[in-house]
């Protein structure tokens, strides 16, 4: 026999589980619910409270489709709900989804974690697998469904075989080649390439960059020319950038140079056609004038830019950790890097960029083969074999008188003490 008092929604709920049998009554207040606690437990103790059978538990299934339609589609940006209910399809529902909620147990979850586990899906997958199915449970705990949440603490059984990708980047060298095939065989996104490596946006945040969100400033030597991120474009839908909020990214002078240089031929092209002004427009646009498609600018551009150049094959992504190794590499500071590339702690940038600082780091070894300057040994030559070692002679000590902070007195001044 249980019964409990439990806040949900702003209002106080009194849960009773007897024998097997479950049923919840909502009271107003904190005070009320505890005074029909106490009635309910005196009469559950003399057998006189009759505990009707509530209605079958959802299955995980209908729960989590519930949970998408009423709290995921509120809350969260649609990439997020993108991402449950892909996660959820490949993943959770083969699993769990004919399951009713109290089913599901914790050794239960183990088991499904090692079979995705053996099928050698990169760790991350695995991570986020557990992460779709986790707030599910947490959800049912609130609703007073269940009890505990079995998907939690699941960390130290995540163990895959598959080697964590981590982040790739191009050398300075590399970078100067790509933006050169892209200008020479490409040049309507050179812009958008050269913003990607000058300014460390992501390809989402490009695709969403309007006019209006570039300050240029009076001049070259003015300090005060910038990229402001408010947006980003996924799934064919705008919507607030990675980490829900905004930030500034400085634009260095050849960025300034040639943004100037499309924003003066898209106004003119503008002005032409009767249109007053673009502030409002994207810069980056297809040839209809809407957002570029993603996966065409990656196949049909980016790709065979890098193959021009005669480089290896990155993710376009690898163009903003291009941005932010060769920043650490010039000397920046790490808290500047931070604020440039929008993460949440110094920690993130240092895990994700600081392995690709391995080659400016190779001059502390150069240094260990420096040969030794010639130096005058510490230790005096010693006498050939057959030479005499004279001994040089000692110089007297000479005595001195003892000049003391306080002075001995002579015999006539101590005769007069004594006196």
């Amino acid at each position: 026999m249980a019964v409990k008092v439990r806040k949900r929604n702003g209002s106080w709920w009194v849960l009773i589980d007897f024998r097997g049998q479950r049923k919840a009554k909502k009271v107003g207040t904190r005070e009320a619910a505890e005074k029909v606690k106490r009635e309910i437990e005196a009469r559950l103790a003399l057998g006189e409270f009759n505990v009707t059978p509530q209605e079958p538990l959802p299955t995980l299934r209908e729960y989590a489709e519930r949970w998408v339609r009423e709290y995921a589609q509120v809350h969260c940006k649609a990439s997020t709900v993108a991402f449950y209910k892909q996660f959820h399809r490949l993943y959770i529902f083969p699993e769990f989804g004919d399951l009713r909620l109290n089913a599901v147990r914790r050794d239960h979850v183990k088991r499904f974690v090692a079979s995705i586990c053996e099928k050698g899906l990169a760790k991350n997958t695995i991570r986020l697998a557990i992460a779709s199915l986790r707030p599910l449970f947490n959800a049912a705990i609130e609703d007073g469904i269940i009890q505990a949440n079995p998907a939690t603490r699941l960390g130290r059984f995540v163990q895959t075989e598959k080697p964590e990708r981590r982040a790739s980047a191009l050398t300075r060298e590399e970078t100067e080649a790509f933006l050169k095939a892209s200008l020479e065989h490409r040049p309507r996104f050179y812009p958008l390439f050269l913003t990607a490596l000058r300014a460390g946006l992501r390809l989402g945040e490009l695709l969403a960059l309007t006019w209006s969100d570039i300050n240029f400033g009076q001049d070259e030597a003015d300090s005060n020319r910038f990229i402001t991120v408010r947006r980003r474009y996924y799934r064919g839908i705008f919507s607030i950038p990675k980490g829900n909020r905004s930030r500034r990214v400085d634009m260095s002078r050849e960025l300034r140079r040639v943004l100037l240089e499309a924003r003066d031929a898209r106004m003119l092209a503008a002005f032409q056609k009767g249109k007053d002004s673009i502030t409002d427009e994207l810069v980056f646009q297809s040839e209809i004038g809407g957002p570029v498609d993603p996966a065409k600018l990656v196949n049909r551009h980016f790709l065979p830019t890098l193959e021009t150049a005669g480089l290896r094959r990155i993710r376009f992504h690898d163009l903003r950790h291009t941005f932010g190794s060769l920043l650490i590499q010039a000397g920046a500071h790490l808290a500047y890097v931070r604020d440039q590339m929008g993460h949440s702690s110094i920690k993130i940038t240092v895990d994700t960029y600081g392995h690709l600082m391995a080659g400016a780091d190779i001059a502390w070894i150069d240094k260990l083969d420096e040969k030794t300057k010639s130096q005058q040994s510490a230790t005096q030559a010693q006498p050939k074999t057959g030479e005499c070692k004279v001994k040089a002679a000692k110089p007297k000590k000479r005595w001195r008188a003892w000049r003391g902070s306080n002075p001995r007195p002579t015999d006539s001044k101590s005769a007069a003490l004594s006196n």
